[in-house]
């Protein structure tokens, strides 16, 4: 199956927001490292761009370590749902979320690899949902995360924090694909046993 990626690549950084699921539309022009895959024109999931030929994005979408610390403040975008059962959107959407500790992502989400963060989600009623797969988690101004899973189906999700795949574990290897690319390729990585595979 094809799927053509519609990339927004123009100047600009930052964006002020609060929310994907109860949130608000993302400003014109900010957020221009997303990216919307779509299949037959209509938004299937979320991507970035790493550089401007290249969009990482989740599989089930067919340097050094950053050091974050618990209760940072990161954002994570995307044109997925915004409640349960909804639609994707057709405006970006953006929410703040903070950082949760391992440990207590690690009872809420039982046999939880170490490569993943988890933010959001967990009692605040802001995160991602369905049709976010494959955005980033930002913080501070770089892409630390990919958004990878939450509760099956379900945006309103009170009990559990939602998973990212932690980008610093695949550092070293995605600079050096990256730095042999002479066309655009999607790099995607999977949610267990997180796998990064180029297409």
């Amino acid at each position: 199956m094809l799927h053509s990626f519609l990339l927004f690549y123009v100047l600009g950084q930052q964006a002020l927001g609060s929310e994907i699921i109860n949130g608000n539309e993302a400003p014109e022009n900010t957020l221009l490292y997303m990216a919307s895959l779509q299949v037959n024109g209509s938004h299937n999931c979320g991507g970035f761009l790493i550089r401007k030929d290249f969009v990482m994005t989740a599989a089930h979408c067919d340097g050094s370590a950053i050091n974050i610390k618990d209760n940072e403040q990161c954002r994570v975008a995307g044109w997925g749902y915004t409640r349960t059962g909804g639609w994707t959107e057709d405006n970006l959407r953006v929410v703040d979320v903070s950082i949760i500790n391992p440990q207590v992502c690690k009872k809420e989400w039982d046999g939880l690899p170490a490569n993943v963060i988890c933010a959001g989600g967990y009692g605040t009623n802001k995160g991602f949902c369905q049709g976010d797969s494959g955005g980033p988690l930002v913080c501070s101004g770089k892409a630390v995360g990919v958004v990878s899973f939450n509760k099956y189906r379900n945006c309103n999700y009170p009990d559990v924090p939602n998973v990212y795949t932690d980008i610093s574990k695949y550092l070293v290897w995605i600079n050096s694909v990256s730095d042999h690319l002479d066309h655009p390729h999607t790099l995607k990585i999977t949610q267990y046993p997180m796998v990064c595979v180029i297409e």
